[in-house]
């Protein structure tokens, strides 16, 4: 039951990654300090996006579910538990490097307003 718990709560703490990495940058606006995080998380993400690695999360899951008798999955996390949600059918590589690029203009615009907002304040 411990690793099943444990394998749910990586789950869970999986999810929140991907969604700090997709949408970090505005909490920045409220914590400051946030940046120092978010940048490395999102380029993590990034990385792992336009190579098609297995984030280690994924491992350690399937790990979790495998000591507590339960079934792993052999792809990653997006594939298994998101893949029909955030991706639709037919997904090419080509799509694929379009959606990083577009996390990452996403993110660039939005650190790009904060800091040409924060530089006006002190104007």
């Amino acid at each position: 039951m411990w690793f099943r718990l444990a394998a749910d709560a990586v789950l869970i703490a999986h999810l929140a990654f991907i969604l700090f990495v997709v949408v970090g940058a505005i909490l920045t606006v409220r914590w400051h300090w946030l940046p120092v995080l978010h940048l490395p998380a999102a380029a993590w993400g990034f990385l792992v996006e336009i190579t098609g690695r297995i984030c280690p999360l994924t491992y350690l899951e399937n790990h979790l579910r495998r000591m507590a008798g339960q079934a792993g999955y052999h792809d990653s996390f997006i594939e298994h538990y998101l893949l029909n949600i955030i991706y639709p059918a037919g997904l090419t590589p080509q799509m694929q490097y379009i959606l990083a690029g577009l996390v990452l203009l996403v993110n660039m615009g939005i650190y790009g307003w904060l800091i040409r907002r924060r530089s006006n304040r002190l104007s």
